[in-house]
């Protein structure tokens, strides 16, 4: 199997189709080059060809005429185009391969598809030019794309074979970069499917303002945010660190703004100073931000917990009066 796409300068949306493809086909060779002959006897054709069909692995989007956007109005470019036919069957490989998980066809589509909104899409709008870079002034794109030679690096090795093969080894090093991005996509949102039960059955405590997560690591802010509006605080045991914490509960996936801020008085305070303020003697420490604080012990963190409850009820008093 050949999976053929064009030399010269390459892009983040090139290098993820053609590393989707390696995924899915690791003994395929990948041949960067312009020659239509060979364009034509691949067996994929990526980014370049001048024709979109996924029937007979042609997937570019330069050509004249070519419309093919989501159904959001974004327009595809060459990773999405790809990531639309093999995104799926890529995520189920990779689950298995790195989490030993099997996903129905109907999981892997949906975490594909948040694949696609959380990062394919902003490598073909950045490759488009309808987003300078994405996301970010320094996102993946910009990132990618500075795996490409520069002036300097082609002036020092002359503008022959010796700077082509530097450029190829290039290509296959920013193929890496964006097969590890994929990997850590998948886990993360295979770590997150299979953590909703466990978050859901976690013991619900101060009358449904507070959850108690016997494992810190699960992933809980989409769970609890979706289908907990009662909860105010998490907390949780970081085993890892040995120690127990409390979280706000972000409104959000956008920012920081929470159902409830953790007391005013706390911000910033560590240790023997949040212990004074608090009464709990192995009070931790409490982010200047109030999001965040934790204490030694579950008494601890209890604790603190009810006082920052209590805090909310006093103001939620005084403003009812």
């Amino acid at each position: 199997m050949v999976i053929v796409t064009h030399g010269g300068k390459f892009h983040a949306d090139d290098a993820w189709a053609v590393a989707v493809l390696k995924i899915l086909f690791p003994e395929a060779q990948v041949v960067r080059t312009r020659d239509p002959a060979t364009i034509e006897a691949g067996n994929f054709a990526i980014d370049v060809g001048g024709i979109w069909d996924p029937a007979t692995g042609r997937f570019d989007h330069h050509q004249k005429g070519f419309d093919g956007a989501r159904s959001s109005g974004v327009p595809y470019a060459s990773a999405g185009l790809v990531w639309r036919d093999y995104g799926a069957r890529c995520v189920n490989a990779l689950a298995l391969a790195h989490t030993g998980r099997q996903l129905s066809d109907d999981q892997a589509r949906e975490l594909a598809q948040a694949i696609d909104v959380d990062v394919v899409q902003y490598l073909d709008l950045s490759d488009v030019g309808a987003a300078k870079n994405a996301p970010g002034g320094y996102g993946l794109s910009a990132v990618i794309s500075g795996f490409n030679p520069n002036w300097m690096d082609e002036q020092r090795l002359g503008y022959g074979e010796a700077a082509d093969a530097y450029r190829q080894s290039q290509f296959f090093r920013a193929m890496e970069v964006l097969t590890d991005v994929m990997v850590n996509a998948v886990k993360y949102r295979v770590g997150a499917l299979l953590s909703v039960e466990q978050v859901r059955q976690s013991e619900v405590l101060e009358d449904g303002r507070l959850l108690f997560l016997t494992n810190g690591a699960l992933p809980w802010t989409t769970i609890v945010r979706k289908e907990m509006p009662k909860v105010l605080f998490v907390i949780s045991h970081n085993i890892g660190e040995q120690r127990y914490m409390i979280h706000t509960v972000p409104t959000s996936p956008e920012n920081f703004v929470a159902r409830a801020d953790l007391p005013l008085a706390w911000a910033g305070l560590r240790d023997a100073e949040l212990a004074a303020v608090t009464g709990v003697p192995d009070a931790g420490f409490c982010h200047n931000g109030r999001f965040i604080a934790a204490a030694k012990s579950y008494e601890g963190v209890r604790a603190m917990a009810a006082l920052a409850l209590r805090d909310i009820e006093r103001a939620q008093a005084l403003v009812d009066h």
